[in-house]
């Protein structure tokens, strides 16, 4: 996933990768609040894992776990997420997919 450092209440981030098919494909642009408050289990989010600084990710927050995320993507056959990578820290939820399939990204409980 490639973006510019997330320094406007919302930012746009192209996701790349297919870790969160069928929510989000390779390719999709979304805007991003910025920011870790008011999150909940459920909702699709922009964190870096702590093991892996260098890795900006989009995951789906599963459970808050030692002052951060324990996240996990749609797609059951990557597991590029917390059970590889332990916890992250959330940078800032996705609230709308804009292109190519433009339409809101809702939480969805686990």
């Amino acid at each position: 996933m490639r973006t510019p450092w997330l320094r406007w209440p919302l930012s746009a981030v192209l996701v790349t990768g297919p870790s969160m098919w069928p929510t989000l494909r390779h390719g999709d642009a979304v805007l991003v609040r910025r920011g870790g408050r008011a999150i909940r289990p459920g909702d699709v989010v922009i964190a870096v894992f702590r093991s892996r600084p260098d890795l900006l990710v989009v995951k789906r927050t599963v459970r808050p776990a030692d002052g951060g995320w324990w996240l996990y993507g749609d797609n059951d056959l990557v597991t590029d997420d917390s059970r590889a990578y332990g916890v992250a820290d959330v940078l800032g939820r996705v609230v709308v997919r804009y292109w190519p399939r433009p339409g809101r990204v809702r939480p969805r409980p686990l």
